[in-house]
């Protein structure tokens, strides 16, 4: 699949309607070919999912999905990716999802994860990036390196583009975006460092690399966050791409720009 046919399927599988549905039609939007045979569900602290790839010193993935769906299925094919270019496993857990269980249910399952797997390094798309941001503060030295793509960092109205770029992203807008905050995050206030990490302690911080695209919703969150964190006398590594959609790294067989990412979180991790 190129990358027009990509574009094609993107906008032919709109991921909305109840919680079951936008599952659904997510795990067919992540697998344009259908899903592929999957490992073996495991668990990890408790916490279920599923390890792509085999070798020692594990990555742990938390996938995106704005913590109301997504998963281990829908993420295999990025995980498995950067296991193979990482010679390293990858363990993505199926933590909680919202509605049916809302923060802080998906920080607390992913932090019995960390400590089954301790000095780990963690991978976080999107809301996963935000989860990873969030036990990262908290949990000084639990986390040796940490890379999130894109992640949701600021719910205080700081960013710009979470309006500026609704119209050119393809994967993301920002009445969905908020949408899905509001399932996952509701009580939470605006301010709060765990539904803004941008406001947060960020001075303990691993080492972070930071992705983002210059046309995604998502962009300023990145951007404001690298900022802050590398004020903060963080190690950081900041990559922008230009013209791509949020998640661009699902599909590492149909954009060479995923498999760069991919690569890029490999050698960040290493």
């Amino acid at each position: 699949m190129d990358r027009t046919a990509l574009e094609r399927h993107i906008r032919n599988t709109p991921v909305e309607g109840s919680p079951a549905q936008m599952r659904a039609s997510f795990l067919r939007l992540a697998h344009p070919g259908g899903t592929p045979d999957l490992p073996s569900i495991e668990t990890v602290g408790g916490c279920k999912g599923r390890w792509f790839g085999t070798g020692s010193r594990p990555i742990i993935w938390l996938h995106g999905g704005g913590y109301v769906f997504g998963g281990s299925d829908s993420h295999a094919a990025p995980a498995l990716a950067l296991s193979k270019v990482s010679g390293r496993p990858v363990f993505i857990p199926d933590y909680p999802l919202a509605p049916e269980q809302p923060w802080p249910a998906q920080r607390d399952a992913v932090t019995s994860v960390l400590h089954a797997i301790p000095e780990c390094d963690v991978v976080g798309d999107s809301a996963g990036g935000h989860l990873a941001l969030v036990l990262a503060a908290m949990h000084p030295g639990k986390i040796r390196r940490l890379a999130v793509l894109s992640p949701n960092t600021d719910r205080s109205g700081l960013s710009t583009t979470r309006k500026l770029n609704s119209a050119t992203d393809l994967m993301n807008d920002d009445a969905q975006d908020r949408r899905l905050s509001d399932m996952a995050l509701g009580a939470l206030p605006s301010t709060d460092p765990e539904a803004s990490p941008l406001l947060g302690n960020l001075s303990k911080l691993p080492p972070v690399l930071m992705t983002a695209t210059t046309t995604e919703v998502l962009m300023d969150d990145t951007l404001l966050f690298a900022s802050r964190a590398a004020r903060a006398g963080v190690p950081l590594t900041l990559q922008v791409l230009p013209n791509l959609f949020h998640m661009w790294h699902l599909w590492p067989d149909a954009l060479p720009q995923a498999h760069q990412t991919l690569k890029a979180v490999a050698d960040h991790l290493t």
